[in-house]
């Protein structure tokens, strides 16, 4: 570990002029204590592991479980290492909390309705979700692209996968909203929200079963049939999750990286030309660029030591908790050249934003196809397109994963033209 007896006090972490800029703070723990003991605010202590080198072994690292059982403080930390109700609600059983074999068995189970050549077909769906939301307010002149783009793009992509009835999804758009609040909403309300979802999902398996169709539930259920001994709580927490994981990384990732083009207009007029000139290339690689460099996932989700091991020189004790700092690889000077630079074209991109190992995103192509075409969309479809608020005005969602705006309000001319044919 690197002596840091020169470097002066710690920068404070998770105060809310951390999450405006935690960057410069990931700086500091990189080059003076880059496998760095905290308390977070739920009290519980956890190991940050900030550089890439050391992120990129500690994903993958069988040694750390995705399993709170394993947490050697788990009397203690009981519900604040997880999703809020998820316990009680008897959703833990899903990809983010178990190992292998278990993890192995659940993903494959869903693995073939994320791949890219999959999710392709489901394009045309994604770009019509995107004009109807754009629709509703192109000629104000003024919308806040979370509220009206970012957040009820994924919601109802994810509802349409998993087979959510179309008037059932307002409601699963409400919980959604609870649950990203990070409490904003009255005290329970996330917990609450879990409950319903999962009262909602248990009663959807059900007429599943007795009449199933073309979407993701009906394939857990009828695989579960076939004999891949899918239990109904496995069904429930695995539905639960690929919605709770599948839309907020992707609201995220759709406001942070429209306010890093917002904030870089050098790099948004080149984009613009680029669609413009009907090419795709720098739309790509600019999606991936955004992910490195204000991505959606801060802190990859708990991990637990099952035996003592060393990271990055630095002695972890069984039981401990861990959490690689995403963010904080992906602006590591020793990986990528000037990091802190927005650079559309980057091309040496192999990012942590998605994790790494067995346990990276299974909704990674579709995230990227929802992010491409409403970041494409917006703007060809809202012509002047700016801030319309002080960058200093705009507040960032509390919690400790995720990364992302509570609001983007934007201003735009009104001669914006048709949908694309």
């Amino acid at each position: 570990m690197t002596d840091n007896s020169t470097a002066g006090p710690a920068p404070a972490l998770f105060t809310w002029e951390f999450a405006t800029d935690p960057y410069p703070a990931y700086a500091w723990l990189r080059e003076n204590a880059p496998v760095h003991r905290t308390a977070l605010p739920s009290g519980v202590e956890a190991w940050l592991v900030t550089r890439y080198a050391d992120a990129r072994a500690a994903l993958a690292e069988p040694r750390l479980s995705k399993n709170p059982a394993h947490h050697a403080e788990s009397p203690h930390a009981k519900g604040k290492t997880g999703i809020p109700g998820e316990r009680k609600a008897e959703l833990m059983t899903h990809l983010l909390n178990i190992d292998p074999p278990d993890h192995t068995r659940l993903r494959r189970l869903v693995s073939k309705a994320f791949t890219p050549r999959t999710v392709a077909l489901f394009a045309p769906r994604v770009q019509e979700l995107t004009d109807q939301l754009i629709d509703a307010f192109v000629a104000d002149g003024q919308a806040d692209l979370i509220h009206d783009v970012a957040f009820p793009l994924p919601i109802y992509a994810i509802c349409d996968l998993l087979g959510v009835p179309r008037e059932d999804q307002d409601d699963f758009r409400d919980w959604a909203g609870m649950m990203i609040r990070h409490g904003g909403g009255p005290r329970g309300g996330v917990a609450r929200s879990v409950k319903k979802m999962r009262n909602y999902l248990a009663e959807l398996i059900h007429r599943k079963r007795e009449n199933p169709g073309d979407d993701l539930i009906s394939g857990l259920i009828r695989a579960s049939d076939d004999g891949e001994h899918l239990t109904e709580n496995e069904a429930a927490a695995m539905a639960f999750i690929l919605l709770f994981a599948g839309f907020e990384t992707t609201v995220n990732l759709i406001g942070n990286g429209m306010y890093a083009l917002l904030r870089n207009p050098d790099q948004r007029e080149r984009l613009e030309a680029s669609l413009a000139a009907g090419e795709s290339g720098l739309l790509a690689t600019g999606v991936e660029e955004l992910l490195r460099y204000d991505g959606p996932v801060e802190l990859a989700t708990w991990r637990f030591a099952t035996e003592a091991l060393t990271l990055g020189g630095q002695a972890v004790a069984e039981g401990d908790p861990v959490l690689v700092v995403l963010a904080a690889a992906d602006r590591d000077p020793e990986r990528f050249t000037e990091p802190d630079t927005l650079d559309l074209s980057r091309t040496d991109n192999q990012h942590l934003g998605y994790g790494h190992g067995i346990h990276y995103c299974l909704g990674a192509p579709l995230a990227r196809l929802e992010a491409q075409t409403a970041l494409a969309t917006l703007l060809r479809r809202l012509p002047e397109l700016r801030l319309a608020v002080e960058p200093g005005d705009l507040r960032w969602r509390g919690g400790l994963i995720m990364r992302g705006l509570r609001t983007l309000p934007v201003e735009f001319g009104t001669r914006a033209g048709d949908p694309p044919v």
